[in-house]
């Protein structure tokens, strides 16, 4: 998914139509408070970002997303009119991965769109879950919940990366306990419970997230 902030309307979805035309799926907003919004629930591969803004403006969100430790490492292309070179370098040097000047060609722009696609992929080494504010460092057994580091049990952490694998699917107390603690578990499915009550406390509000479905099981999903 890539993220597409414009506030001006035809442009925004001229870009958001070039994309989905081209393989991609893409989502516009015409300021940075709605695509914060949307951060709370959605990770992008990529947010294209005007620097003329209502409110806060291209810089500050910039500002924003890369002291986030939960969205820093999202490539963001600055697409502006502000086409002067201390435009350009302030952008850079906060952190934008590349900076396209209007008017462009829309060839130029997936070319662009593109290749900052493949550098990211290139420098993400370790594998990240997303759900809601909590991000999920896998090969660190790190949960983090919006960029607050929660400290959990090495099967805490495997419950709730597991829920995250299936975000949305109901899983059983069964399949949580055969997944977690093996098949050949002798406990009972009152440890799940357990897991899940102390889950809850330590991810603060994002506890909310994990769902109990009652007479079947647990699943986490978005809030609502």
């Amino acid at each position: 998914m890539i993220f597409c902030v414009e506030d001006d309307r035809n442009i925004r979805e001229l870009l958001v139509y070039t994309l989905s035309t081209t393989g991609y799926q893409a989502q516009g907003f015409d300021s940075g408070k709605e695509l914060f919004q949307e951060l709370k629930n959605n990770r992008p591969e990529l947010i294209l970002l005007d620097i003329m803004l209502p409110g806060e403006d291209g810089y500050a969100i910039l500002d924003k997303l890369k002291a986030n430790s939960s969205t820093k490492e999202i490539p963001v292309i600055m697409v502006t009119a502000k086409g002067a070179e201390f435009d350009k370098v302030k952008g850079l040097d906060a952190g934008a991965d590349d900076y396209i000047t209007k008017p462009f060609g829309m060839m130029e722009f997936l070319a662009r769109v593109k290749a900052v696609l493949r550098r990211s992929g290139q420098k993400q080494g370790e594998k990240e879950l997303h759900c809601g504010s909590l991000t999920i460092l896998v090969e660190r057994h790190e949960v983090q919940e919006n960029g607050r580091l929660v400290e959990l049990t090495l099967k805490e952490f495997e419950v709730l990366k597991y829920l995250v694998e299936n975000k949305g699917i109901v899983l059983t107390r069964d399949q949580l306990l055969g997944h977690v603690w093996g098949y050949d578990f002798d406990g009972e499915t009152r440890t799940v419970d357990v897991h899940i009550r102390s889950l809850r406390q330590k991810l603060g509000d994002a506890g909310a997230l994990i769902e109990t479905v009652r007479g079947v099981g647990y699943r986490i999903g978005e809030l609502k």
